[in-house]
């Protein structure tokens, strides 16, 4: 399986006047012209058939509708999973659930770069990964789903995804 990781776009900062609930906080106005051209150039490196899955959080559900609307209007599929601050553990039980030989998932810092972490070098390692907002990772997974099975493809920063489009 292919599996694409996507970190969220630019969001506002962190208010808890203006969002005492951050699962509401949404993208910046600049945020979504960046990842608007992100998204295609993301869009060029995914096969046709790729399965669009997102955390529930504003930020990352608005990442993956400009996602679905470059790769032609896939439907995004929200998963409790991909919240932020949810175990690494719960993202590969939702690969393990999927039938589809790639798929997305949009989410937030630090769960992604945890979960390539333990997915390329296993659990009981730590590893410094700087994952940008925008930014996507491709690995694979050849076998079988699980931590120290991956294998890295690519990684790419905004602004390079954004030189593909």
């Amino acid at each position: 399986m292919l599996v694409f990781l996507v970190r969220h776009a630019i969001a506002h900062e962190r208010n808890r006047i203006r969002w005492p609930n951050d699962a509401l906080r949404p993208l910046t106005t600049p945020g979504i012209r960046k990842f608007q051209k992100a998204a295609y150039g993301i869009a060029r490196c995914l096969p046709k058939r790729v399965a669009l899955l997102t955390s529930p959080y504003v930020r990352a559900r608005e990442t993956a509708a400009i996602l679905a609307e470059a790769l032609g209007s896939r439907k995004p599929i929200e998963c409790s999973e991909l919240a932020s601050g949810e175990p690494v553990h719960a993202s590969f039980a939702l690969l393990r659930k999927r039938k589809e030989g790639a798929v997305v998932l949009v989410g937030h810092e630090p769960n992604l770069s945890a979960f390539m972490a333990a997915a390329l070098a296993g659990n009981r390692v730590k590893m410094k990964i700087e994952f940008k907002k925008g930014g996507a990772v491709c690995m694979e997974f050849p076998r079988r789903i699980e931590p120290g099975e991956a294998a890295l493809k690519w990684m790419f920063p905004p602004r390079a995804l954004r030189g593909l489009a």
